[in-house]
């Protein structure tokens, strides 16, 4: 059997509806991992839907407690064909954010997957069900056409990744062993274009950090202690002015990368983003100097999510006690994040912000990676995406967002090819959640390629 057979046969799963179905059985499971109250619904996933699933595919299966959050369970499978053989670790997260019920267009319901106009509508549909459904399609056809996947083959699922990943980096190191690969193999996030296939080797890191200002208990009335009293809101404005201008520039050296690698820069520069974005890119915005594309995929930004003074939906005259943000800085491999805090205090000691308390929060959880370009992974998986679309793909050195991705490239030390199914405007993490079809099938295209390629080359040299 040839490459094009595998091609032909994940076209099918799509044409005869077998694809569409297996994706609505999983839509089907409430796997909000934000929410307490659907742990049990999320240990019925793993063990009705995806190990059986999986078994199918010949792959041993266990579920994996997790160190950290026990309601969140990891399933792991391995299938070895042959030790001598590459080994494949292919990973997925099966949680969602808040389903939104209530929220989403007429007639479309989170838990249930609904074909309308060239998209399939479900709360999981994009991220991440949709998306590793489409990978473990593409290996089924390998084993319908060749009779054996011509690799070994690991699968790692967890059902944390919308609540940051707690307890993967753990068991990643206790099940080293058992996840050992030669390369990771994955999907999640968007292409660059929706038109074209998108290559990525890693992603930006994210650090979360509150600004506060506590001066004091309770309000106070401005007409008799204005002038008097500071101003924590005020306080606040400054101090975040002290580390971003009025058009989006970090002030601080440190929270800055020191440059962009000759080669990253060259792989950047191939790219273009999309003209006719929802909402329009903002220009004149960032560091000054860089391409839109160098903006999001090499250099940090600093933004602030949240801020509150007083009483916004009731304001009143009289001087807050406090004032609060929160920052979040996304940074390119290099960086070191261990170096930002300091640096933050550093510089608001520097402008006399003494007042402001600089805090840490639970969410700085995700680490920068980012794949070589050079690397023969990387150009092994670009020739065989080429191979199958005819058109050389969009390759990110690191996806602009954040994935858990260093436990793969740190710990487990792995090559990482990320393959995206999806785009930026498919709704995740909002009502009306989908995947459009057209990419569903050069995503089943691409994948049963890419896959017969490893089963065929083995390793590239």
């Amino acid at each position: 059997m040839t490459r094009n057979d595998a091609i032909r046969c994940a076209e099918k799963r799509l044409d005869d509806g077998r694809f569409f179905l297996d994706l609505a059985r999983r839509v089907a499971y409430p796997t909000e991992s934000q929410n307490p109250a659907r742990a049990e619904d999320i240990r019925r996933f793993l063990a009705e839907e995806m190990m059986s699933s999986l078994a199918s595919l010949g792959f041993r299966c266990r579920v994996l407690e997790n160190p950290v959050m026990s309601r969140l369970p990891f399933l792991a499978g391995r299938r070895v064909e042959d030790e001598n053989l590459p080994t494949v670790l292919l990973y997925g997260h099966g949680d969602t954010v808040w389903g939104m019920k209530g929220q989403w267009d007429a007639g479309l319901s989170p838990w249930r997957l609904t074909a309308r106009g060239g998209r399939w509508y479900g709360r999981g549909a994009a991220d991440n069900k949709g998306q590793f459904s489409i990978n473990l399609a593409a290996l089924d056809c390998l084993l319908e056409t060749r009779g054996a996947l011509g690799f070994n083959a690991v699968f790692l699922l967890e059902t944390g990744e919308e609540m940051g990943s707690p307890g993967l980096r753990e068991v990643c190191e206790r099940e080293r062993a058992f996840l050992s690969a030669d390369v990771l193999i994955a999907s999640d996030g968007p292409r660059v274009n929706p038109d074209r296939v998108t290559l990525y080797g890693g992603s930006r890191g994210v650090f979360n950090f509150d600004l506060i200002v506590k001066l004091r208990e309770g309000a106070h009335h401005s007409g008799n202690w204005g002038g008097l009293l500071a101003n924590p809101g005020i306080i606040l404005a400054n101090a975040i002015a002290a580390l971003v201008d009025g058009k989006g520039r970090i002030l601080v050296d440190a929270l800055k990368p020191g440059g962009i690698p000759e080669n990253v820069r060259e792989a950047i520069g191939r790219l273009s983003l999309p003209e006719n974005t929802a909402p329009p890119i903002d220009t004149w915005w960032g560091e000054p100097g860089l391409t839109p594309e160098e903006k999001v995929y090499g250099w940090n930004t600093l933004e602030v999510l949240a801020l509150s003074c007083g009483n916004p939906e009731n304001p009143v005259h009289a001087i807050p006690a406090e004032a609060w943000a929160r920052c979040h800085i996304r940074y390119v491999k290099g960086c070191d994040p261990e170096a930002f805090l300091p640096a933050v205090r550093r510089r608001l000691k520097e402008k006399g912000l003494d007042a402001v308390e600089v805090r840490p929060v639970r969410e700085s959880l995700y680490a920068a990676t980012r794949m070589d370009p050079d690397d023969p992974w990387v150009r092994w998986a670009m020739n065989s995406l080429k191979r199958t679309t005819g058109t050389p793909p969009d390759f990110l050195p690191n996806l602009g967002g954040s994935i858990p991705n260093e436990a793969f490239a740190e710990i487990l030390g792995l090559h990482t090819l990320w393959v995206p199914h999806s785009y930026a405007g498919c709704g995740q993490h909002a009502p009306n959640e989908h995947l459009r079809v057209p990419i569903v099938r050069e995503g089943l295209r691409v994948m049963a390629g890419l896959f017969f390629d490893l089963a065929e080359g083995g390793r590239p040299a």
